[in-house]
């Protein structure tokens, strides 16, 4: 099915997938925030991440596969067509009139038709914004929650993108919240896994969050650099004795955190294995991020 004359496409793009192609479906007026078009339909699970060089996705099977495998674990016994879904992404990112698009495709728990189709599956386009390099030279402030978890973690449920609207997020002093569980330990962002440098190794809570594809990348590459991954989480009580930290996202990569609840990290700057994993990762990107199709 054709698709809008992209030279006349709004930034912020949403399609259903059809086993045919994809169908442009109408943005509801005033949202500039993506997420915000799935506001009206019945959410289930979802996916995001970047392309690169236009239409290069990398990681597109491990999304796929952690969308599969929250669908099982939601007892759904619909089939997602992956050749229809992986044919619709590369016909839409193709004709996106940006460079680069970010991108989020869904699984609902019922037809959408709130927005005028019978699909389950809707792919939504906006465009993808990097880090501002300020950020990535001089790094983030977070503030830690209590108050707020992932009720399933091993499911990227789409619940959690509204859950989280309440937290601000995006501010150099306030980018995004990590949640603390009753334990005190640090689990992960709101739309992120968190990791940490504590005496030479890399630390990243293994269980209680969410399986990010970034962080799977991320441990790969430490490893391949003769770091020593520790799959555990840091505690609140440990923050003092940090010497570096980072958020990962298939969306934004690898963003240095400086200071966490007032608590300065380390020498208050992006530290060596912060920029040596994120080098290591934007290269891995550019040799392995590939077409959705072909």
């Amino acid at each position: 099915m054709p698709l809008s004359d992209p030279t006349s496409a709004r930034a912020v793009q949403l399609h259903a997938v059809h086993p045919d192609g994809p169908v442009p479906l109408s943005v509801p007026g005033g949202v500039d925030d993506v997420n915000e078009a799935f506001d009206a339909v019945t959410l289930g699970v979802y996916e995001g991440l970047r392309t690169f060089d236009h239409v290069r996705f990398l990681g597109l099977d491990e999304h796929l596969d952690r969308a599969q495998r929250g669908m099982v674990r939601l007892g759904w016994d619909f089939e997602l067509d992956r050749d229809a879904l992986r044919r619709a992404l590369h016909e839409v990112v193709s004709a996106y009139p940006l460079p680069d698009a970010r991108v989020r495709f869904d699984i609902l728990a019922a037809p959408a038709t709130q927005l005028g189709t019978s699909s389950r599956t809707l792919i939504a386009l906006s465009p993808f914004v990097p880090v501002p390099t300020e950020l990535m030279e001089r790094g983030v402030t977070v503030q830690l929650v209590d108050d707020l978890r992932r009720t399933r973690p091993l499911i990227k449920e789409a619940n959690f993108v509204l859950a989280r609207r309440a937290y601000p997020a995006g501010a150099r002093e306030a980018y995004e919240p990590i949640m603390v569980d009753e334990a005190g330990r640090i689990l992960e962002g709101t739309s992120s896994n968190f990791f940490a440098v504590k005496d030479g190794a890399l630390h990243s809570a293994g269980t209680g969050v969410l399986e990010g594809i970034t962080r799977q990348f991320l441990v790969r590459l430490a490893r391949e650099n003769g770091l020593r991954v520790v799959e555990q989480a840091v505690r609140k009580s440990e923050l003092e004795h940090l010497e570096e930290a980072f958020l990962a996202s298939s969306i934004r990569s690898v963003v240095p955190i400086v200071r966490i609840d007032g608590v300065v990290i380390g020498s208050g700057a992006p530290g060596p294995v912060t920029k040596r994993l994120l080098a290591s990762y934007m290269r891995f990107a550019t040799r392995e991020a590939r077409p959705a199709v072909g």
